[in-house]
């Protein structure tokens, strides 16, 4: 093996990807009767899906379980090769196996289809050769057949498990319409990491860490000068007397007063506040707040529970927990 200088790396990369492209798009040809039964099965199946494959298919498998688990299938992996050594005993009555093979010939497979056969689960096949073993003994097949690798020697596994894992989620996102899986149900399963928080945490979550600054329409200027400091906000919400809300105070509202030079003997909050503030329910996810922020290009949002001035949430908050 030898170094070259005198290739067309982007050349190569963008040949790479129009192959790879390429036969995903073929794979829609191989979306028959089989793949519908086979997405009807997995639905029905009162067990778990148990994946198993070997080589790069493996590996492969191990993403289409991830994706499985994640969005509301049950599933595990057994890697091929253990299952003939014990790990066979990890599969109940009530499973269905999904095989993955680009061959559908290799040894440790061959071993392994009769011996799940044996305990009577339903089989379903991932393979790239309709011919093989694995093929004739699946009760279901899926094609994933391609013309070519990318790897120039048509060797090394790369269009083959990208139509793979393609295929894999097809099935999955199959079957998140078919269960009518939400993204409250995926935020069950992604608590951690800004992901799992852009589905979950509820702006009152955040509000509620901070004071909630108030001060009245008739509120002296130092009373304003105190509650903005003392929130530690910038901001402070103005209440009319039944404490509704009638609008907010920024420090940035005061730095403007002051550069009128107007005098601040008699000023009170009513004089200086912008009315009409923005405002969100206490409600609504942190995602939200974020999208309002970015939207008006402000930092903060005055909390309401229904019309019932709570509180602040504040950019800085969101990007503490991570959701920026």
């Amino acid at each position: 093996m030898k170094n070259r200088t005198d290739i067309n790396i982007a050349a190569i990369a963008k040949r790479t990807l129009q192959m790879e492209a390429a036969a995903i798009d073929n794979l829609q040809k191989f979306i028959n009767a089989d793949f519908e039964q086979s997405v009807a099965l997995i639905a029905g199946c009162t067990g778990r899906v148990v994946v198993t494959g070997i080589g790069k298919s493996a590996i492969i498998g191990q993403k289409i379980v991830a994706t499985f688990n994640s969005t509301g299938t049950p599933a595990l992996y057994m890697h091929a090769a253990d299952a003939i050594h014990g790990d066979l005993g990890m599969i109940r009555d009530e499973d269905v196996i999904l095989c993955i093979s680009k061959s559908g010939n290799s040894p440790e497979i061959k071993v392994l289809v009769p011996l799940v056969k044996s305990f009577g689960n339903k089989l379903i096949a991932i393979t790239g050769n309709v011919d093989s073993y694995l093929a004739r003994e699946a009760d279901l097949l899926l094609n994933t057949t391609v013309d070519q690798e990318a790897c120039p020697n048509n060797l090394a596994p790369t269009t083959s498990t990208t139509a793979q894992l393609a295929m894999g989620d097809a099935l999955a996102v199959c079957l998140i319409e078919w269960h009518g899986f939400t993204a409250a149900d995926f935020a069950k399963f992604h608590p951690g990491g800004t992901l799992g928080k852009k589905l979950y945490l509820k702006v009152l979550d955040l509000c509620r860490q901070h004071d909630a600054p108030k001060v009245y329409l008739d509120s002296s200027l130092k009373n304003v000068i105190v509650a903005i400091s003392s929130g530690m906000l910038g901001v402070t919400a103005v209440l009319d007397s039944n404490d509704q809300l009638s609008g907010i105070i920024t420090d940035g509202d005061l730095r403007r007063m002051l550069e009128k030079s107007m005098s601040t003997d008699n000023v009170t909050a009513s004089d200086i506040m912008s009315r009409h503030p923005k405002t969100i329910q206490c409600d609504e996810l942190a995602v939200n707040a974020l999208e309002l922020m970015r939207h008006h290009d402000i930092t903060q949002l005055l909390v309401l529970d229904d019309k019932k001035y709570i509180g602040i949430i504040h950019l800085h908050d969101l990007i503490r927990e991570g959701i920026i």
